[in-house]
């Protein structure tokens, strides 16, 4: 089996897994699993930093993202989407299939979200419902500011969703601080579960604008307000993927007890970009710079395939290209989650610098070596 070193989805421990098998109840009838699902869901709150209702949904992190747009959005609803990249860009769609008029603010997607520039903006305009912003943007490495950006929003009345399905627990956030409305995360990035299940925080403002609809959702499956009051009538609007939340709980607790999460992150990334900078390549961002992974341009000479099934055939370790405008252009390493540890990620540059040779690229230096290097300064 090889290595998944993508940017999601990422390994997933023995003791997920096993999490995973374990003999399961009915959650439509068994009153345990209700606890179970709302202690765990407490926990996700807590180490996000807040008070906030958190909520896990029977599907991959996409849902939760357009459950947070449905349950929001009204037609006619102006609605702010901040894009400096691929996801950015695409919460357009699902504000405008429920009926709301969005808005693109683009910028340079090679940039972090400049606030000053968004503030200058929203004193001319700033009659939305709600904006959308990424936290991290997977296909292009970029991060953006979420603890400036949205408080920034809220002062001028705007609701904020926040897609951090890349970022939650390998990135400093607090939602509290941060004054996100909803939050979007998933199990299989830096949680480091299988795909299949996404989690969201709710604010009270957003509870209320939910409440306070003179339309009704325009789904049923993509629509927080069906799980108002699971844990009073201790029922759930559908069948609850049982195993999935078992693994989710392990993976969670794990995290909760990894005191070094973030800087680990931190000091893999770090590390990871020296040892593509010095190595002679270019990394895409010129700043906005993830913990969670790291994106280099495909070098002349080469292409994405060539590398991607190089590092596959001859490595056993699995990279990724990227998608839309990106297509051909970059390489994506992901140091999330169970990914994120110097064995592993010296693995991978070791391959990468076989693989750069065999392929005819001459790099500066060895980018195991500069790796190995910066990560242990």
């Amino acid at each position: 089996m090889y290595k998944m070193m993508t940017p999601g989805p990422t390994e997933v421990t023995e003791a997920v897994r096993s999490a995973r098998s374990r003999e399961f109840v009915n959650p439509d009838l068994d009153e345990t699993f209700v606890e179970f699902y709302q202690e765990t869901c407490q926990l996700i709150s807590r180490l996000l930093h807040t008070e906030n209702e958190t909520l896990i949904l029977g599907g991959e992190g996409i849902l939760g993202l357009e459950a947070a747009c449905a349950s929001l959005t009204e037609p006619s609803d102006r609605v702010l989407v901040l894009d400096n990249g691929i996801f950015g860009r695409g919460f357009a769609d699902f504000v405008a299939m429920y009926g709301g008029n969005p808005y693109i603010y683009s910028a340079d997607t090679r940039e972090t979200l400049n606030a000053e520039e968004l503030r200058k903006f929203l004193e001319k305009d700033h009659d939305f419902k709600y904006a959308t912003v990424v936290h991290g943007d997977t296909p292009s490495g970029m991060l953006n500011d979420v603890s400036v950006i949205c408080p920034l929003l809220k002062r001028y009345g705007i609701l904020t969703i926040t897609d951090a399905v890349s970022t939650a627990f390998g990135e400093p956030l607090s939602v509290t601080d941060a004054q996100i409305d909803i939050l979007c995360g998933g199990s299989q990035k830096v949680v480091s579960a299988p795909p299949g299940l996404t989690f969201v925080t709710v604010s009270q403002d957003a509870k209320r604008a939910i409440n306070s609809r003179k339309t009704p959702i325009a789904s049923f499956y993509a629509n927080l307000k069906v799980f108002e009051n699971y844990y009073k009538e201790k029922w759930f609007p559908y069948t609850m993927p049982v195993s999935d939340i078992y693994g989710l709980r392990e993976a969670i607790e794990q995290i909760a007890a990894d005191k070094d999460i973030l800087i680990r992150h931190e000091r893999i990334a770090k590390a990871s970009r020296r040892a593509v900078t010095g190595a002679g390549l270019k990394l895409y961002q010129n700043s906005g710079f993830s913990n969670t992974v790291t994106v280099f341009e495909v070098p002349d000479g080469t292409t994405d395939t060539a590398i991607l099934k190089t590092m596959l055939k001859d490595h056993q370790i699995m990279l990724a290209g990227s998608f839309d405008q990106l297509k051909g252009k970059v390489i994506r390493i992901g140091h999330m989650g169970n990914n994120a540890y110097q064995d592993k990620m010296t693995a991978v540059f070791d391959a990468l610098d076989q693989t750069m040779k065999k392929l005819g690229i001459s790099l500066k230096d060895s980018m195991r070596e500069l790796f190995l290097q910066a990560v242990e300064e």
